[in-house]
């Protein structure tokens, strides 16, 4: 299972741990996802939909439809027709 926001295409990074030593060993940064079900009211349908909160943000901002449609277009989301 990927952790991959499906409407901002964040991803997994990688930085280091720092010690109070400055001593530095790999570490990952992981994008807070939330797998959620939402509505489509053009299609009368439910989708679901593995999302970042900043993904969750704009389709507050922006509507569904239209974060679905930018995120078809960028080539993030994949699975939705």
């Amino acid at each position: 299972m990927s952790r991959v926001c499906e409407l901002t295409g964040k991803k997994v990074m990688s930085g280091n741990n720092v010690a109070h030593s400055k001593k530095a060993t790999r570490r990952k940064f992981y994008p807070n996802l939330h797998t959620k079900k939402f509505y489509i009211p053009e299609e009368d349908r439910w989708i679901t939909l593995k999302v970042s909160s900043s993904g969750l943000r704009n389709i507050d901002k922006n509507g569904l439809y239209n974060c679905i449609k930018e995120a078809k277009a960028k080539g993030y989301l994949q699975s939705w027709r």
